[in-house]
C-alpha cells in the first residue's frame, strides 16, 4: 500500500477501482439492452416513439465505443477528475502506444519500463497528471513531454535515471508537482530549475548529490518572485523541496549552498531541513547548521629544508605542507618517477593543511637529487623541490630530516645465495648468521640494479620471507643484487654479482639452422649412396648392351672406346633412367628394348659378377 499513497490520494484511486466496475457494468447492462430492442425490432413492428429512443440508443453507444476503449493489460476508470489509465505490473517494457485520446490520468508502475523516448505521449495531449513510479527508467528523452501542455503531475519515483534533461520541462509549463526520490541523480546543474516556474514539489531525496551549487536556486522563478515581493503585499505559493538523505560533501565547494539552506524560509519550505555531512570525515554526520565553511583555496607547498646532507646508511624523511581546500591529492617524484605510496604518508593536521612524508631507508649516493612533492585540486597544482645529498655531514651542525637507524647487532649479517637462476632472472634465498632481535618482526631490503649503475631499486620483504625471485631482467647483462636488514646498509658479502643467460630465441634460432644444415648434408649424400645401390643390384649382360642404346645420346654416333670414361655409369645424368637396366622384382616393371635378350635354348646363362668388375 505503500506505493498508492495516503490520506486523500488512497482514497481517489479506491473510488476510482468502484468507479471502474460500475462503469464495466453499466456498459455492459446498455449492450444488452441494444440487442433485445434490436430483435424486437426486427421480429415485429414497434411503436415509433420507441423506435426512436432505439436508434438514440444505438447512435449514443457507438459514439461512446471509442471512449469505453483501453489499453490491453490495463485498466480505466472515469471519475470526477477525468477517464484514468492504471497499469500494475503489467510488463509493458515500454510506453503503450494505443493510449485513449480522453485519458486525463496515467499511472504505469512495477511495469519495467526502460526509456521515455521522444513523443512518449503525444496522443494524449489533455493528460494532467502522470505517475511512472518504480520502474526500470535510466533513459528520458529531450522530448519526452511534448505536446503535454496540462501536465500537472509527474513522479518518477524509483527509478534508475542518473540525469534528467532539465530543458524537457520547457514542453510541460503548468507543471507543479515533480517527484525524484529514490533514483541516482548525482549532479543538478545550474540551469535545472530555470524552466519550472509553477512548481510547488520538487523532491530530490534519496539520490547520490554531493555538491550543488547556490545558483540553482538563485535561478528558479520561484525563489526570484520571492525576493521581488520581499516587504510587498502579494501572495505567493508556497514551495516545497525536499534534498535530504543524499550523501553530501561539506568542504569548501558546497559553502554556498549551506548558506542558502541555513538563509531559506518561505515561500521555500525544507521537507526535512536538518541535511547532514556525510565526508570528510571529520565533518561526517554534522548537520549543515553546525558547520562553517572557509572559501575554496588553490594548493600552496612548502618545506622546512629544500637542501638536506645526511650520512650514508642513515633514514631521511623528506616533509612538505600543503595548504589547500578541498583536500588536495599530494604525491612525490624523483627524476621523473613516480615514487611508491608505500613510502609516502600524508596526514591532515587541520582543515586546510595536510603534511606529506617520504621515507628514504638506508641512504646511499644514489638515492642523492631533487625529490619533487606536488600538489592538486580542481583550482590548480603547486609543487615543491628538495635536494638530497648524501654523504657526511659537518659534524658542527646537527642534520635535520633524518634520524640514525639503530645500531647493528654484531651477528647481524645476513647470508645470500642465488636458489635458481634463469634467462631473465634469479631466486635469491638469505639468512640471519647469528640470531637477531625480533626475528618475526624483521623486516629485510633488497637492492637489486646493473653492476654499472649505481642507482639500484629497493624492494622491501616482511617478517617471516626468506626468498624472493627476481624478473624482467635484460639477458647476458650483469646485475649486482644486496640483501640487508631495514635500515640498515648493506655489509660486505651481503651482495651477490651474477650475469643473465643469453636469449633464448637466438639459441632456437642456431640449433634450427643447425638442423637445416645436418638435413642438407644428409640429402647430399644419400643420392651417392641411391646410385651405388643401383648398379651393385645391375646385371652383368644388360650393362654390356646398353652403351649401344646411347648412340643418340652421343655426338659422333660412333661406338665410345675401349677405357673411354663416358662408357662408365658416372657420366649418366642424376635422376636419369635411360638405358637404365632393372632388376627383376625392382620398382620398374618395363626394362629398355636394348636390355631385353631371348632365352636362346641350349645357351647357358652367363655368371653373376662383382660390380667392381665393370670398372
Amino acid at each position: 500500500m505503500s506505493s498508492l499513497g495516503s490520506g486523500p490520494q488512497q482514497d481517489l484511486f479506491l473510488r476510482q477501482g468502484r468507479l471502474q466496475l460500475i462503469g464495466f457494468a453499466s456498459w455492459r447492462l446498455l449492450a444488452c439492452l441494444v440487442q433485445t430492442l434490436h430483435s424486437a425490432f426486427l421480429k415485429e413492428n414497434m411503436d415509433p416513439i420507441i423506435h426512436h429512443i432505439f436508434l438514440l440508443l444505438l447512435a449514443f453507444h457507438k459514439i461512446n465505443t471509442s471512449f469505453s476503449s483501453c489499453v490491453t493489460g490495463c485498466s480505466c476508470s472515469q471519475d470526477s477528475f477525468g477517464r484514468s489509465l492504471l497499469c500494475m505490473s503489467a510488463l509493458l517494457r515500454k510506453i503503450p502506444e494505443n493510449i485513449p485520446q480522453d485519458i486525463r490520468k496515467i499511472r504505469i508502475e512495477n511495469s519495467h519500463l526502460t526509456e521515455l523516448p521522444r513523443r512518449s505521449f503525444a496522443n494524449v495531449s489533455a493528460l494532467e497528471y502522470l505517475w511512472l513510479n518504480f520502474n526500470n527508467i535510466t533513459v528520458m528523452h529531450i522530448k519526452s513531454l511534448e505536446y503535454l501542455p496540462a501536465l500537472k503531475e509527474l513522479r518518477l519515483q524509483g527509478n534508475k535515471l542518473s540525469s534528467v534533461p532539465w530543458t524537457a520541462f520547457q514542453d510541460t509549463p503548468a507543471l507543479k508537482i515533480l517527484d525524484l526520490k529514490h533514483n541516482r541523480l548525482d549532479v543538478l546543474p545550474e540551469h535545472a530549475l530555470r524552466y519550472l516556474p509553477n512548481l510547488t514539489y520538487l523532491d530530490l531525496s534519496s539520490n547520490q548529490l554531493t555538491v550543488i551549487s547556490r545558483d540553482v536556486f538563485y535561478s528558479w522563478p520561484i525563489y526570484q518572485r520571492s525576493q521581488r515581493a520581499e516587504g510587498q503585499i502579494e501572495a505567493i505559493s508556497n514551495a516545497v523541496l525536499a534534498l535530504h538523505d543524499n550523501p553530501w560533501i561539506c568542504d569548501c565547494r558546497l559553502r554556498g549552498f549551506v548558506q542558502f539552506i541555513k538563509s531559506v524560509g518561505p515561500p521555500i519550505i525544507l521537507m526535512n531541513s536538518y541535511l547532514t555531512c556525510s565526508s570528510p570525515k571529520f565533518r561526517a554526520g554534522k548537520f549543515f547548521h553546525e558547520v562553517e565553511l572557509n572559501s575554496c583555496m588553490k594548493p600552496l607547498t612548502s618545506a622546512l629544508d629544500t637542501n638536506l646532507t645526511v650520512p650514508v646508511g642513515l633514514n631521511v624523511t623528506l616533509t612538505c605542507f600543503v595548504q589547500a581546500s578541498p583536500s588536495p591529492a599530494v604525491w612525490w617524484t624523483y627524476a621523473l618517477k613516480l615514487l611508491r605510496a608505500f613510502n609516502v604518508s600524508t596526514q591532515p593536521i587541520s582543515e586546510e593543511t595536510v603534511r606529506s612524508e617520504l621515507l628514504i631507508p638506508a641512504a646511499r649516493p644514489a638515492d642523492a637529487g631533487n625529490y619533487t612533492c606536488t600538489a592538486a585540486n580542481f583550482l590548480g597544482n603547486a609543487s615543491v623541490a628538495i635536494a638530497l645529498h648524501v654523504g657526511t655531514p659537518p659534524a658542527s651542525a646537527p642534520v635535520p630530516g633524518w634520524a640514525p637507524a639503530a645500531p647493528a647487532e654484531p651477528g647481524a649479517h645476513v647470508e645470500v645465495r642465488i636458489a635458481k637462476q634463469t634467462v631473465y632472472g634469479i631466486t635469491l634465498e638469505w639468512f640471519a648468521a647469528a640470531a637477531v632481535a625480533e626475528p618475526g618482526e624483521t623486516w629485510y631490503t633488497l637492492l637489486v640494479g646493473r653492476y654499472d649503475t649505481a642507482q639500484k631499486d629497493a624492494i622491501y620483504i616482511g617478517p617471516g620471507v626468506n626468498t624472493y625471485s627476481v624478473t624482467d631482467l635484460l639477458p647476458a647483462t650483469k646485475y649486482e643484487v644486496c640483501v640487508a636488514v631495514r635500515n640498515q646498509a648493506p655489509r660486505k658479502g651481503q651482495c651477490v654479482v651474477f650475469v643473465t643467460g643469453s636469449d633464448v630465441s637466438q639459441l632456437e634460432q642456431r640449433e634450427k639452422l643447425i638442423h637445416i644444415v645436418v638435413i642438407v648434408c644428409a640429402m647430399v649424400l644419400a643420392v651417392p649412396a641411391g646410385m651405388y645401390a643401383c648398379t651393385a643390384e645391375a646385371r652383368p649382360g644388360c650393362l654390356t648392351r646398353c652403351p649401344a642404346a646411347w648412340p643418340r645420346r652421343r655426338r659422333g654416333g660412333q661406338p665410345p672406346a675401349a677405357g673411354s670414361k663416358e662408357s662408365t655409369l658416372d657420366s649418366l645424368p642424376a635422376g636419369s633412367q635411360d638405358g637404365l637396366c632393372h632388376p627383376e622384382g625392382g620398382r620398374s616393371a618395363r626394362r629398355p628394348p636394348a636390355c631385353e635378350e631371348p632365352e636362346r635354348p641350349g645357351k647357358a646363362r652367363p655368371p653373376h659378377r662383382n660390380s667392381a668388375d665393370l670398372y
